[in-house]
């Protein structure tokens, strides 16, 4: 007979999976797939169809005896006070409640009625509990129906299975097999979209946990169902770093959710300490959220608990999870979980015993308020005590919270090293610490005076108290370390990933961007990708011809040449033009959609946001723009500030632009990391942009909003300063795996310590006495002056070269920034080096080191006009593709670093042409030939009857543009008949056209 390969067969086999039993056992001439495999079973009852109550959504047979079982004499009080109708009476209460609050919530709280009340799940137990707790947990019956007819309204509909535990439903499950040519990716999601009616009471929501399509290769889920808007999510564990399932050697490729998640301890763990019906009780309950982990958000938290609960306290942790992972929820997640982490031996590292939590508390150390929410919802639905979750904005804060014994303890990353300078002796409490975003939370200092409040300080010598000081930047054994971040640096990996026998190390869990972006969790923002090349060319305003530093001067000039204010107008117009055009006219994401424009400085986005302001006015838009970042800053002798530019406080930033009123963001830095705002489709890009910063700065676009329709093909970036190449070789690394080659060479540090001690700007006793003062708490005027002494060597008395100068702070600067970095985690302990560091810490910001070309190239910029710019789309709508393969970083780079080189010197005629050739390449002809023709042109504008008359002497800049543009269409036209390739060249390109346009305008008004 041959094997069975339809959808029925599937069901057998994972009825068999979880009953050890199946309907074809019984059935003459139908066969399961492998009864032989299944020698073990999860231990479930078998259901019948027509135990189902479809009015109730219960399977009446295990319900009653579940409570029979267990609650005999509450059931029994009931029954004497209402003989007649008491099982009515607890159905109804059931269902009323069912109705209010879900069943997430009865499962959990149990069902009160009258006088009495049962519990209707007990829950699984700890390794600590009790045998009692152990012998209720085996008392919950856990049951599988297939062919479940659970319409009221049409009797002969059937869902494949359906789980329950003591009755009350937990996942419903439609089953495709792509052997017959169906799959739960389209037939399965289908079935429970437009063939089941949500209508009726299984299917209403929250009176199941969840809703599964599932075939032989994925698993879908939703937790609401809602007709054709029905948003269905992946459960699948990923393969090759992208969407799907690995190959089983042993089976289906989806056997893991019968197998693993449909065990009786999962499901419970499920429902305990995962599942959460979010916002309050108060609300409709189809106005709430029912959350159900995504599988790699589950396996993470199991993952890290089982290896805390055998591995104990002192370990580190490293997840690499993409941007559109839900990291929110998993930190919520494992931060709860680890506040109830239990050893699993009396043995496991600083255990104190099996029936006491390893830590005394987690610390959260992120800057997203939503976590702040999301752990208050997580511990009310959780957690018996609920004031648990504190706040610290400073130390006295933190300590309070501790010796108070909160458990939960949420922090910001600029407060945190504040908050640890105040702490006292803790190296009795056992700590874990829960960090955001890693690499940008954990850059050395801070980290290890975080380390440093986990640490004792007794009473002890300058030797012991160096010493102590140099441990306390070590991964204490009193604190574990978990960091989450989506783009591991190499530091960030040696720091908190996990290192193989090879010496590499890798992260502990990952979930990559790979697999977000075929997920659907997060969109490609490199899948429509323009690029535009800049042409300039310079011209000397002044007879003499003094000679520069090449490369510095080169520098200069493009920095002077873009940051002009009518290159930045251009570029406004072209990012401007584009947006209202492509974004705003199309209605994209429901006519929601916004922008953001990244520029190179903060005087850059106040020209850009002065520019934008200006171009919506003339135009008449009906939305505005905002500018954000940080602090003061004066340009054209007028002090700005991001509040008074946009007319509200900057706490209001992110509130106000999600308003339909702002739709263009201006931004340098600020909100180019961790801001999430998922109407964003477009950004312009004006800002050197590589590695960590590129991937998170653009990942702004990634987030997904399926309520607006946000899709891939609504995503635009146009970049004014990167090419394709730069923007690949930043997103390679973090798109699949990232792991480090091999731990940082220290002996750099013996390197630079020799290479500083030659240059003789301290004497080594000198060091040794400003640590032993230092750590000893002297006055700080004492410590000023043993540095000024060092000062005065390096200013006068060594009579140092400027480059010397230069070699020495930046030596300094590299042994401060890697022995900060490696002190955490260096297996032994060097004096000198911790003393150094210490010394050099307060030396360096001391050391001025003039720059003998400073004045020079400043008047270099007098030296020079800007005489034409142009623009050119060089890639239009490109989709970057990226490599699959998992990337290896290099350890940071051991080689010692100093200013000496090679300078080249160039006259400023020299330094004009080469600036002219670099930049002004690719046009057909010179930038002799070029000044010609912009000269003729300009002339002929200048030239024309309405020139003088209807455009030099208007005062309305409104409609001097609309005579401008007709001028100069006027003798565009013309030219075309004397030079047909200068006009195409100039025409067939919009950006160039605007651009050239712009220059024209520019010129004819001086």
């Amino acid at each position: 007979m041959v094997s069975q390969t339809n959808e029925q067969a599937l069901e057998a086999a994972i009825e068999l999976a979880l009953t050890g039993l199946c309907r074809e056992d019984f059935q003459p001439g139908l066969v399961a797939e492998s009864p032989a495999d299944y020698v073990v079973h999860n231990g479930f009852k078998r259901g019948t169809p027509s135990d189902f109550n479809a009015q109730y959504a219960l399977d009446e047979k295990w319900f009653w005896l579940f409570l029979e079982t267990t609650q005999k004499d509450t059931l029994s009080q009931l029954q004497k006070h209402n003989p007649n109708d008491w099982q009515r009476k607890i159905l109804e209460r059931f269902d009323r409640l069912a109705k209010k609050h879900g069943v997430l919530h009865l499962l959990k709280k149990g069902l009160s009625l009258d006088d009495v009340h049962f519990d209707l799940m007990f829950p699984a137990p700890l390794a600590s509990s009790s045998d009692q707790v152990k012998q209720d947990f085996e008392a919950n019956i856990f049951s599988v129906t297939r062919q479940l007819r659970y319409s009221l309204a049409n009797p002969l509909q059937e869902i494949d299975m359906v789980l329950f535990i003591n009755g009350i439903p937990l996942v419903t499950l439609e089953l495709k097999n792509a052997w017959t040519g169906q799959n739960a990716r389209y037939h399965g999601q289908k079935q429970y979209r437009t063939d089941r009616d949500t209508n009726q009471p299984l299917l209403q929501f929250a009176r199941c946990l969840v809703h599964m399509a599932v075939d032989t290769d994925e698993v879908y889920m939703t937790t609401k169902l809602s007709g054709q808007s029905t948003f269905f999510l992946p459960f699948n564990k990923g393969h090759n770093q992208g969407q799907g399932n690995p190959p089983n050697p042993n089976g289906h490729k989806t056997d893991y959710l019968w197998k693993e998640i449909f065990t009786k301890q999962s499901l419970a763990n499920l429902i305990q300490h995962f599942i959460r019906l979010d916002g309050s009780s108060k609300d409709p309950l189809n106005k709430r959220t029912l959350f159900f982990p995504r599988y790699h958000q589950m396996d993470v938290v199991r993952r890290l608990i089982s290896d805390v609960s055998t591995k104990g306290v002192g370990q580190t942790y490293l997840i690499q999870h993409s941007a559109g992972s839900g990291k929110s929820n998993s930190i919520t997640w494992v931060a709860y979980q680890l506040i109830e982490a239990y050893p699993e031996t009396e043995d496991v590292p600083s255990a104190k015993g099996l029936e006491t939590p390893l830590f005394d508390s987690v610390i959260v150390v992120t800057d997203r308020r939503i976590l702040d929410q999301q752990l208050k919802d997580n511990i009310k639905d959780f957690s018996e005590v609920k004031n648990i979750i504190a706040h610290a904005n400073k130390s006295a804060d933190l300590k309070a919270a501790l010796e108070s014994g909160k458990k939960i303890i949420i922090t910001t990353i600029q407060k945190f090293p504040f908050i640890i300078d105040g702490l006292s002796d803790l190296s009795d409490k056992r700590f874990a610490v829960i960090i955001d975003e890693a690499h940008s939370s954990q850059s050395g200092t801070a980290h290890s005076k975080m380390n440093e409040a986990m640490g004792s300080e007794e009473d002890e010598d300058a030797q012991d108290k160096i010493l102590q000081a140099m441990r306390s930047r070590k991964m204490r054994g009193n604190a574990s370390y978990l960091a989450f971040t989506a783009t591991p640096k190499n530091t960030t990996l040696e720091k908190f990933g996990h290192q193989q026998p090879d010496g590499s190390f890798v992260p502990f869990h990952l979930y990559s961007m790979k697999q977000a972006i075929e997920e659907g969790f997060i969109l490609d923002v490199l899948a429509n990708y323009t690029t535009y090349k800049s042409y300039y060319e310079i011209q000397k305003s002044v007879a003499e011809n003094p000679k520069f530093d090449t490369a510095k001067a080169q520098k200069k000039l493009r920095a002077y040449v873009e940051r002009s204010q009518q290159t930045i107008d251009t570029k406004a117009e072209i990012m401007l033009d584009h947006f209202v055009n492509h974004v705003v006219n199309t209605k994209k994401l429901k006519g929601k959609a916004k922008c953001m424009v990244v520029t190179q400085s903060i005087e850059m986005a106040i020209r850009y946001f002065k520019a934008i302001q200006r171009l919506l006015a003339q135009r008449g838009n009906t939305f505005k723009a905002i500018v954000a970042f940080s602090g003061e800053k004066t340009v054209d002798g007028i002090v700005y500030t991001e509040s008074d530019m946009n007319g509200f406080s900057d706490n209001d930033t992110k509130d106000k632009f999600d308003t339909d009123e702002y739709r263009v963001l201006v931004v340098a830095n600020k909100y180019l990391t961790g801001f999430d705002q998922p109407k964003l489709s477009a950004m312009y890009v004006d800002k050197k942009l590589q590695g960590v910063l590129a991937v998170q700065a653009l990942s702004r676009l990634n987030r997904s909003a399926p309520k607006l329709g946000k899709k891939t093909e609504d995503l635009f970036v146009l970049d004014f300063f990167n090419s394709t190449d730069d923007i690949k070789k930043s997103f390679d690394p973090f798109y699949t795996a990232t792991s480090l080659s091999e731990p940082t060479d220290v002996n750099v540090l013996n390197d630079l310590k020799d290479a500083m001690d030659d240059v003789a700007v301290y004497e080594w006793y000198e060091v040794e006495n400003f640590a032993k003062d230092y750590f000893d708490g002297v006055d700080g005027q004492s410590l000023s002056s043993m540095i000024d002494v060092a000062v005065e060597r390096f200013e006068h008395e060594l009579h140092l070269e400027n480059e010397e100068q230069a070699d020495f702070k930046i030596k300094a600067k590299q042994f401060v920034k890697i022995y900060g970095q490696m002190a955490s985690i260096m297996p032994y302990e060097n004096m000198a080096w911790e003393k150094l560091f210490w010394f050099l810490k307060f030396l360096i910001p001391k050391l001025k080191v003039a720059d003998p070309q400073a004045d020079q190239l400043d008047a270099l910029l007098e030296s020079v006009d800007l005489s034409s710019y142009g623009l050119e789309r060089v890639r239009l709508n490109q989709s970057i593709g990226l490599d699959t393969t998992e990337t290896q970083l290099d350890p940071q780079n051991p080689n010692p670093r100093g200013a000496h080189g090679e300078k080249q010197e160039d006259p400023l005629d020299e330094i004009i042409r080469e600036f002219n050739e670099r930049w002004f390449q690719d046009w057909s002809a010179t930038p002799e030939e070029q000044r010609v023709k912009f000269i003729n042109i300009a002339d002929s504008i200048k030239a024309h009857p309405d020139f003088e008359a209807k455009y030099k002497h208007e005062t309305d800049p409104h409609h001097r543009d609309l005579v401008f543009d007709k001028i100069y269409q006027e003798v565009m036209l013309k030219m075309r008949k004397n030079d047909l390739d200068f006009y195409r060249l100039i025409a067939m390109d919009e950006a160039r056209k605007m651009a050239f346009k712009s220059t024209m305008q520019h010129r004819v008004a001086f």
